[in-house]
């Protein structure tokens, strides 16, 4: 009986972690586009956490204010303040640049991860690991391609956004043994919500009847998103779940190819797959380490 669960509850990750990055990937293109409407990041990530709300509510009213519950309000706080740090510098980002480069260069995120985790969890990372974690930041190089004519200025924007992805990553796993998807889900909308108003002085553009409904959609998306996310690194080991992550840049590509003829450079390509490649093998150190222990 156990084996099945656990084999249900891998299956249930996959599954949530496809559906994320598809979403996901919707929400970036749609992110982009409302750039293009003459939206700023900031005004987006508001609209953003606003519309959340509304998964919000529904995970909340089916789960229980009980789910709610937690002593750890300080670490919701922070947590908050980094999903919106992440968020907004990823959307700054890819306004800026194209959609599948951009998503390319936030593939470091998990290399981040794996390199914090040593000082914010204590965590023993050895020399494989390390020398993936080093192969992984080559292939950023490869995309970046620091001192060419095809460097890009603002994939420093989506670098910044990787790091405070990977720390808010990492708080999130010291977190799981305590909170519930549904109290990390709520507390971070709810504040990084807040967080976000004071930004919206930087520039206001009231939006029409067809963009506020599709900020309502976005934000229902964006949302459900990263509760996804949430159920699918608790249900599927790491290992398993990371090469879906990287279909992102599949789906990044057609959106930039479909709305705004954006084409990719092989060299972004070849990038991105020595990222992908470096992000999984840790995984699967990690996931072999873990039974080890075991």
């Amino acid at each position: 009986m156990t084996g099945t669960n656990g084999a249900h509850n891998i299956g249930l990750g996959i599954a949530a972690v496809v559906a994320a990055v598809f979403l996901g990937s919707t929400a970036d293109a749609a992110a982009k586009w409302f750039g293009t409407q003459g939206y700023l990041s900031t005004q987006v990530v508001f609209l953003r956490y606003v519309f959340g709300l509304i998964p919000v509510a529904f995970f909340v009213y089916h789960s229980g204010v009980g789910a709610l519950q937690t002593k750890r309000y300080g670490l919701h706080f922070v947590r908050a303040c980094l999903g919106f740090g992440s968020i907004g510098l990823f959307f700054w980002g890819i306004q800026l640049m194209p959609l599948a480069e951009a998503t390319a260069i936030s593939f470091t995120g998990p290399l981040f991860t794996t390199a914090l985790s040593v000082p914010m969890l204590g965590e023993r990372v050895g020399p494989r690991r390390w020398a993936a974690v080093a192969i992984g930041f080559l292939g950023a190089l490869v995309v970046v391609r620091p001192g060419t004519e095809a460097f890009r200025p603002e994939a420093l924007i989506i670098i910044a956004s990787a790091v405070v992805y990977a720390l808010s990553l990492t708080l999130t796993r010291r977190m799981a043994s305590t909170e519930t998807n549904v109290a990390m889900f709520t507390y971070t909308t709810i504040v990084a919500g807040i967080i976000s108003t004071p930004f919206l002085m930087l520039g206001w553009v009231t939006p029409t009847l067809p963009h506020l409904a599709a900020f309502s959609g976005f934000g229902i998306i964006e949302g459900s998103c990263s509760f996804l996310l949430i159920i699918a690194y608790r249900h599927a080991p790491a290992a398993v779940a990371a090469p879906f992550d990287y279909t992102a840049i599949i789906w990044a590509t057609l959106f930039g190819w479909i709305l705004w003829s954006e084409q990719v450079e092989p060299m972004v390509w070849i990038g991105a797959a020595i990222i992908a490649v470096s992000g999984v093998y840790i995984a699967r150190r990690e996931a072999f380490h873990k039974k080890t222990e075991e």
